[in-house]
């Protein structure tokens, strides 16, 4: 059986194909406060630092949307789900 990650090729060699990372993206929007913002990426993004949630809320708000995390798919759900319920605009997960 062949696993998902898994290409077979024609001369009976197999290469291993990462899945993809996905983009958790946070919008702009005119409800949501700076502080509203940064201390959700702050509760629900690991690794993330006080400066690193500010600049990318700036961001936001500069930009109209930013970058917060990537990774594997399963992970980037969560954190989208939990920003999401937490009251911010979030934009579809896209692939890296």
């Amino acid at each position: 059986m062949v696993s998902p990650a898994t290409i077979a090729r024609p001369d009976s060699k197999t290469i291993s194909k990462r899945y993809p990372d996905y983009k958790v993206i946070v919008l702009n929007d005119d409800f949501n406060t700076f502080q509203h913002v940064a201390e959700c990426l702050l509760k629900y993004i690991p690794g993330m630092t006080p400066e690193r949630a500010w600049d990318l809320t700036c961001e936001v708000d500069r930009e109209g949307q930013a970058v917060v995390w990537a990774g594997p798919l399963e992970q980037a759900e969560l954190y989208h789900s939990q920003l999401s319920r937490a009251g911010l605009t979030m934009a579809p997960l896209e692939p890296l």
